[in-house]
């Protein structure tokens, strides 16, 4: 069941992808189009899951699960998986390499392999007060508060 994602609760859960690449505005519509159908019909043991999502800076997909209504199960975890994968195929991206990082250049987002993040942080090309993005964040109260923050308030702090 497609919600919009500002109205789901705090604690609805979050999974968040980020792209080695913007996105442009009609593969935008495009996938907003592909994430309205798949959400409405995405489901657990034939139950509704709802659920919302967003794009963030042309390069993020992040989709929301309200668990308080019915939890992700192992199947339809792989359906929403599946789907991720698909749209990497579909406009040939990288969506669930975990191992990248992105963070702020003034307005630019910028998207770097770890070893090449560390690699920034120990030439101070980086700093803790870069803006970095936290994919880790669980549900939608992280996400809101934790998701955007600098270095130093995240996991990325360990190579400062």
């Amino acid at each position: 069941m497609l919600v919009d994602f500002t109205t789901l609760p705090e604690e609805s859960r979050v999974w968040i992808y980020q792209a080695n690449r913007s996105f442009t505005d009609d593969e935008i519509a495009e996938i907003k189009s592909k994430l309205d159908i798949f959400i409405s019909n995405w489901t657990a043991h034939g139950s509704d899951l709802q659920s919302g999502y967003d794009i963030k800076y042309k390069r993020f997909i992040i989709i929301a699960l309200n668990q308080e209504l019915n939890k992700a199960t192992g199947c339809s975890i792989d359906a929403s998986v599946h789907f991720i994968q698909q749209l990497e195929k579909d406009y040939n991206v990288d969506l669930m390499d975990k191992m990248n990082v992105s963070y702020k250049q003034g307005e630019y987002i910028a998207y770097k392999t770890l070893i090449d993040f560390k690699k920034m942080a120990k030439e101070k090309a980086v700093s803790k007060n870069t803006i970095v993005f936290n994919n880790l964040v669980t549900n939608i109260a992280e996400f809101n508060e934790s998701w955007e923050v600098p270095a130093s308030e995240s996991w990325h702090s360990r190579f400062l």
